[in-house]
């Protein structure tokens, strides 16, 4: 593959916005620290505490998927799109500012997408989610996350789909362990009162 540039302006442009994406990653302890502060109000004291421990994991599972997809997604799929190419007999020659931006969007995606459990914590101590519900709907999880793995993965074969639907299911099962270890208890109902009022 040769990436080319077509307009005078592109490889400016373009380490502008390698730039920008960049700092995403590096400056992402702060956003998740800011998001932290963001939503820190409606939750109890407690639990306010366990902001380091927020930001640590949020910024662990933004960071490993994207390179997750660096690693894993990228080879499968540019692969898959070049192959294209030679079955039409053109050799490819891309945009550099397209490459740019394909490449962004799924590593984004990718970041956000393994913030699953992370989401799940919040969802599950608002009383939102308990890991029973995602247990019962672990069924229907499945046949989404290989909806998504055949999306993400435009190749036919099921070895590369599965390869992505893998780390989506492990994430699905932690997310299960956080709602359960963290999940707010519902609060019983108040027995019905029977005493008959005496006259």
């Amino acid at each position: 593959m040769l990436l080319i540039g077509t307009g005078v302006t592109e490889a400016f442009f373009t380490r502008l916005k390698v730039t920008f994406i960049a700092s995403i990653f590096a400056t992402s302890p702060v956003l998740f620290y800011q998001a932290w502060r963001f939503v820190a109000p409606g939750l109890y004291v407690n639990e306010r505490r366990t902001a380091i421990p927020f930001v640590l994991a949020g910024t662990l599972f933004f960071v490993s998927g994207a390179c997750f997809c660096y690693i894993v997604v990228f080879p499968v799929g540019y692969a898959f799109f070049l192959e294209e190419y030679r079955t039409i007999g053109v050799s490819p020659t891309i945009r550099i500012s397209e490459y740019l931006a394909f490449a962004s969007r799924m590593l984004l995606s990718f970041g956000l997408t393994f913030e699953l459990p992370v989401i799940t914590f919040f969802l599950a101590r608002v009383g939102l989610v308990t890991h029973r519900m995602l247990l019962s709907w672990f069924r229907y999880a499945i046949v989404v996350i290989f909806i998504v793995a055949a999306v993400l993965t435009p190749g036919p074969d099921a070895a590369s789909q599965f390869l992505m639907a893998t780390p989506l299911l492990i994430l699905y099962v932690i997310s299960i362990g956080v709602a359960y270890l963290f999940g707010r208890a519902r609060p019983k109902p108040a027995p019905a009162d029977t005493d008959v009022e005496q006259i």
